[in-house]
This record gives structure tokens, sequence and C-alpha cells, in this order.
């Protein structure tokens, strides 16, 4: 068994799946993260193991929708006006990444990712005593009438393909799954083995007290730079191999390796409220306007939708209350008061895949970010690939699309 050390850059909830799951196999992990654990998108996000959620953002449909979302500044979809020049390189790769071949191909890829990642959870839950956490209360994903569904009947066919179980239904059906929905949700598809944490800011914590426990260091630092030996941080040099899992910021490290990753940033938004009176049975998306209700042990949770607007914009915390308002109107019974407003930062790459596997000039360095809105998801498999090739074991799935070299191999 290999004694080299390990340097993890991120203390989310991928880079400490990945310390644990290298730890287990006897390697020596150190994490190192600029705030600590779960100070990230790991804290705030739904909670959700969307092992469903197999096609990417860069689609056709998107791309028809897209115009009318960027008209409303509080939509599902928006770029601040102040950073559309900068995203629009992003923008168009996005744009070429919904090409029919090239989401044909994404979507391949991401199902053997998201197989690997659902065959990875329970094992990895049981072997570090979370099991307790997992809840399977499934998903419901609501329409607003019969053309809005049949739009969506497309990527079902996808799914079914892929061997995902659901069930569509209408009517006093609906009510049977979450009662109380309005009624211009006429038609919904009810994901039965959709799965949830109890709530992600606990289960990062979690993670990251296993990893302790286990004998493993966390470093509150800053990542400077990546060297041929490890990496430069602001509390001194750390030797070893490097996983690169810090998120939203892993491109800025990748640049001092010499590589280009254009990796930008869905600003997330919700709102958890405190409130225990409504019986959410299970987690409601409301597709057509880009965000989900979910129940998690600190209150529900009202989140999601894109804005594309880096790292460096302050919040506009206006996009969290029209998405509350929206809540309290498709679930009337909904107590939208006493709510606490958060905003995260999720790493995304053009064509919804993240980069998994070494730098080209730094090979010492291996990717694992950009997994989008899909990082808990996705967190055990990336976990089990990433260990694999620290250990040199053959991979489980074909890493061909997710290379962190693809974009310099093609427009």
């Amino acid at each position: 068994m290999s004694t080299d050390k390990i340097v993890v850059i991120g203390a989310g909830v991928v880079g400490l799946s990945i310390a644990l799951e290298a730890q287990a196999r006897g390697l020596t992990v150190t994490v190192v993260d600029r705030e600590g654990p779960a100070e990230g998108a790991s804290a705030g996000n739904a909670g959700a193991f969307a092992f469903s959620d197999i096609l990417p953002l860069a689609s056709p449909r998107i791309i028809r929708q897209a115009p009318k979302w960027l008209l409303d500044p509080l939509g599902p979809l928006s770029v601040p006006p102040r950073y559309a020049l900068k995203i629009a390189p992003w923008m168009l790769r996005f744009w070429r990444a919904s090409w029919a071949a090239r989401v044909q191909a994404s979507t391949v890829a991401q199902t053997a990712l998201m197989s690997l990642s659902a065959k990875a959870l329970d094992p990895f839950l049981t072997q570090h005593k979370l099991a307790h956490m997992l809840r399977r209360r499934g998903q419901l994903q609501v329409y607003e009438g019969e053309k809005e569904f049949k739009a969506s009947l497309p990527g079902w066919k996808v799914r079914q393909d892929a061997g995902i179980a659901f069930r569509h239904v209408s009517g006093g059906e609906i009510a049977e799954i979450q009662p109380g929905l309005d009624a211009r949700f006429t038609h919904a598809s009810f994901t039965p083995d959709w799965c949830s944490i109890t709530d992600p800011l606990d289960y990062a914590l979690a993670l990251a007290e296993a990893f302790r426990a286990g004998g493993g260091k966390i470093i509150i630092a800053e990542a400077a730079r990546l060297t041929a030996t490890g990496v430069e941080t602001s509390a001194g040099p750390l030797a070893g191999r490097v996983v690169l899992a810090a998120g939203a910021h892993s491109h800025l490290l990748a640049r001092s390796a010499g590589a280009k990753i254009p990796l930008e940033t869905e600003r997330g938004y919700n709102t958890t409220l405190p409130t225990t009176t409504l019986d959410l049975r299970t987690q409601v998306t409301f597709g057509g306007h880009g965000f989900v209700i979910t129940s998690l042990t600190s209150g529900i949770r009202v989140g999601g939708a894109v804005e594309l607007g880096g790292l460096k914009l302050p919040p506009n915390y206006a996009r969290a209350d029209a998405m509350l308002k929206k809540a309290k109107r498709f679930l009337p019974g909904l107590d939208i008061t006493g709510g606490t407003q958060w905003m995260g930062f999720r790493p995304s790459l053009p064509d919804s895949l993240p980069a998994l596997g070494p730098l080209a000039r730094q090979p010492n360095t291996i990717c694992a970010f950009g997994h989008g809105h899909l990082g808990l998801t996705q967190s055990a498999g990336t976990a089990a690939i990433i260990a694999d090739m620290l250990q040199g074991k053959p991979a489980q799935i074909d890493l061909a699309a997710f290379s962190p070299q693809r974009f310099t191999r093609a427009s």
C-alpha cells in the first residue's frame, strides 16, 4: 500500500470525500482550505443526491429558453450586465457544448459518473458511519400545463434509456405525493429513488470530523501556487501529490501550473425557513422557474437558479426574494417569514462535466473540480475515481470526457 503524502486543496464535500477515501486506503492526507470545512457551496446546497440529473445544462432546450430568461434579471438564468463581456468566451463554449453531438457525448459521460456515484454512496456512508444522515423521499418535478410537460418528455426518454426509475402523474396523484401545491401544476414526474442528506452543512462537517478522527489534518490557509513538489500556501509549503478540489477557485490555482481551464461560477441563492408547519414530503422541483423546495433538519430551503456572475460581484439577494415569493404562490401553505438568506459559488464548466485527472504540465496535481450543482451528488464517485488515480489503479469509467485538457484540444 502506498505511503505517498497527499495534499487535498479544498475542504468542501468533494475535497473531504476524496480525503476520507484516500485515507481509508492507507494514504497520508492533509487538507488545506482558505476558510475551513464547509465554508463554501457545500454548506448551502439543497442536500440532494440528484443521480437522475444526467442531462447537461448546455442543451438546445436551454439555448432556446435562454433569451427569454436573460431578459428577466430575477429569472432562472441571468448574467449581470457588468459581467457580460467577461463571461462571453465561456458563453461561446457553452453554446458549442449545446450542439447535438456534444450533448450526446456529455450525457453518456455524465450517466457513467452518476451510476458510479450512486453505487459508491451507500458503501461510503456505511464505512464512515454516516448512513443515518441519508433520506429516501423522492423528488417531484412539476409542470404548469400540458405544453411544459410534453416539452420535458424527450429528457425523460433519455433517463428511461439510462435505467432511471420514474413515473408521470397528474391531478390527484400529484396531491397524494405532495399535498398543497397550487392547481396550476397539472402534471408532474416523480423519481422515487431520489435521495438527500439531512443537512448539507452537517454532512460536510461530519466528513471533516471523520477525517480528523482517522488522523487527518486540516490546515486553514490560502493555497497560493502549485509547484512541482506540492503547493505553496500562506502557512508555508506543503509537499506531496496534490488533489485540486477548491471549487470555484480551482482554475486560479491551475493557472499557476500553466493550465487555462474555463471554469465559471454559477452563483446560487437560497432562503432557509425555520418553519415546521408545512407537510413537505419530497423535494419539489419547479424546473420552469429554476428552483427547488426541500426539507432539511435546519428548516425548509427554497433555492436554486443560475446567476453567471463570477466571484467578485456583491450578492443580489433580490433573486432569493423572488424565488421565495414564487414558492409562496406555488405552495400557499408555506410560511416564508424568518428566513436566512445565502449565496454560494457553484464551479461550472461549459459542458457540465467536472475536470477529473492530472494537469498536463504538472501531473503531480490531479484535478477534481467543476461539478456545478452536482458536487454533493458526485462526491462519493469522484472520491473513488481520484483515490484509484492516486494508487495507480485503472479507472472504473472512461475518463476521456472529463480530462482537464479537453478545452485545449477542441474549440
